[in-house]
């Protein structure tokens, strides 16, 4: 007289959810070398803490008794768990149904998955393959008709992009509405010579006249270098711990902050090999990576899109615990000068520390926008303007290393001049309208012409100038306002970090990222 019938019953269904796609379908996958979306999702989140929803929604067959047969499960698994102790959302295309495409998929499982992650303000992580719960040419006939294209839920992809960190890993064929959700996130990736991502795949695009492969169609060779995605994976467990340390670095959602994490390196640590970092002669580069990890907590440094816009280095680190978001000037990338795609990379990242109220630090080397035919066509000042918008934008706390050059409208980006910043330079800086090179000429050009000797002349204006641009001359009119020992620059970052700490505001920004 109890309910242990249905109990039966239920489990019964369950075990048929468990079974995926069926016996075939699920070794072909792990044939492939890759794991099944349940095998995922426990690799991914802390054992035993995945409670799934919608476990047993799938297409359902019966027999004469109308007493069920099969259930074929949807192709879409979700549910809450935890990460390294914090609840977060969890979803997963399961591509041994029907390749995670709509005839398998219930596409309010998606939208509740979306829903969740937004209603209880926490992270959410999609593992995508397939379509995503896109079409399939199938359709059509499972239907019996053809529909007309439509997103239902997208609107919760836009809201979580303003409210939750969205992670989404690109783990297999990734295409159409499924390429929209890998390249809807604060963070995504591919996995290296296993997943590819693309509008239409090899076959539609064979019928265009370009016959390619997966992976030279859209492999990550191809989309960590174009800013599709954030960071190509070695491997899926490599995947999954990307995912993790993004996440360590940021609030669950925009109502709450990025706590401190452990204080596990000396503040005032100094590292004297800074005094000479920056070499003497202009036309010599240096690695800033080596700067960035002197500066921040020692193995705290996360850096993410560094093979696209590479004059620019961008990620997550430290500062005495507290998470920051870091830019760096690259100068071994056309001299550290913003081209579009860096401005582009630099106006997607403040965004997203502006989101997720995170201290901005920036090590200045920019000695402008590149300059030239290729940078006219490209758009350069298009989206330039954009970085420098997005940076004026910002309300979030900021500070500006100046270590070398700081030229023109793109040097002027390297804070929000409307708003109280901090702002240190080292005696490396050298900063102008724009450079000397190729201005003198144009400039003095009625000096020159009316010299005896116009080298001379030249050499004398250069001298003279290049005396009248030292860093000390800024200071004395508060142009520029300290000059510091680049050795103390860690100490002084700790500094902001500190006083930073208690200024940052919840809630949402006054403009929503866009993907």
């Amino acid at each position: 007289m109890n309910w242990q019938p249905e109990l039966d019953e239920l489990r019964r269904r369950e075990a048929f959810a468990l079974k995926l796609g069926g016996e075939m379908r699920v070794k072909r996958q792990r044939d492939g070398g890759r794991l099944n979306v349940r095998e995922r999702i426990a690799a991914l989140v802390d054992e035993g803490s995945f409670h799934e929803i919608g476990a047993i929604a799938g297409l359902a067959s019966y027999d004469g008794r109308n007493d069920l047969e099969h259930l074929l499960p949807s192709n879409f698994v979700f549910g809450r768990a935890r990460l390294d102790g914090r609840p977060v959302v969890v979803g997963g295309d399961d591509f041994t149904v029907r390749g995670g495409s709509a005839d398998a998929t219930i596409k309010e499982k998606h939208i509740m998955c979306e829903q969740m992650a937004n209603q209880l303000r926490l992270p959410l992580v999609r593992m995508v393959e397939g379509s995503g719960g896109g079409g399939s040419v199938k359709t059509i006939e499972t239907e019996g008709r053809s529909n007309v294209p439509g997103v239902k839920g997208w609107e919760w992809v836009v809201e979580n992009m303003g409210t939750v960190p969205r992670v989404a890993l690109g783990l297999g064929s990734v295409a159409g509405l499924g390429a929209a959700h890998l390249a809807a996130a604060h963070f995504s990736v591919l996995v290296k010579e296993q997943a590819a991502l693309f509008v239409a795949g090899p076959p539609v695009v064979e019928r265009l006249g370009e016959k390619l492969d997966k992976q030279e169609l859209g492999g990550w060779k191809i989309h960590a270098r174009n800013g599709a995605i954030d960071y190509a994976a070695d491997s899926e467990e490599h995947a999954f711990d990307l995912a993790r340390r993004f996440l360590s670095y940021l609030p669950s959602s925009i109502d709450s902050l990025a706590e401190q994490g452990p204080q596990t390196d000396d503040p005032d640590r100094r590292e004297d090999w800074l005094i000479e970092a920056v070499p003497r002669d202009r036309r010599k580069v240096y690695r800033v990576r080596p700067i960035v990890e002197a500066v921040v907590d020692r193995g705290s440094f996360f850096e993410f899109g560094r093979e696209w816009g590479r004059s620019v280095a961008t990620g997550f680190a430290r500062l005495d615990g507290w998470p920051v978001a870091v830019m760096a000037s690259d100068p071994y990338f056309f001299g550290g000068g913003w081209t579009a795609d860096a401005c582009r990379k630099v106006r997607r990242f403040v965004d997203l520390a502006q989101t997720f109220h995170l201290p901005m630090v920036y090590l200045v080397d920019c000695p402008g926008f590149l300059i030239g035919s290729k940078s006219e066509r490209e758009a350069t000042i298009r989206y330039g303007v954009e970085a420098m918008s997005a940076i004026w934008q910002t309300t979030i706390p900021w500070c500006a290393v100046i270590l070398r050059n700081v030229f023109g409208v793109a040097g002027a980006a390297h804070q929000n001049g409307g708003r109280l910043s901090y702002r240190y330079a080292w005696p490396s800086g050298f900063w102008g309208s724009l450079p000397l090179e190729g201005g003198i000429e144009a400039a003095y050009r009625a000096d020159l012409d009316e010299a005896e000797d116009p080298d001379a002349r030249l050499a004398e204006i250069e001298e003279r100038l290049e005396k009248l641009r030292s860093p000390f001359r800024s200071a004395e009119t508060f142009w520029i306002e300290e000059i510091v020992d680049p050795r103390n620059t860690r100490p002084l970052l700790c500094e902001f970090a500190n006083l930073s700490a208690p200024l940052r505001e919840t809630g949402p920004s006054w403009f929503r990222m866009r993907p």
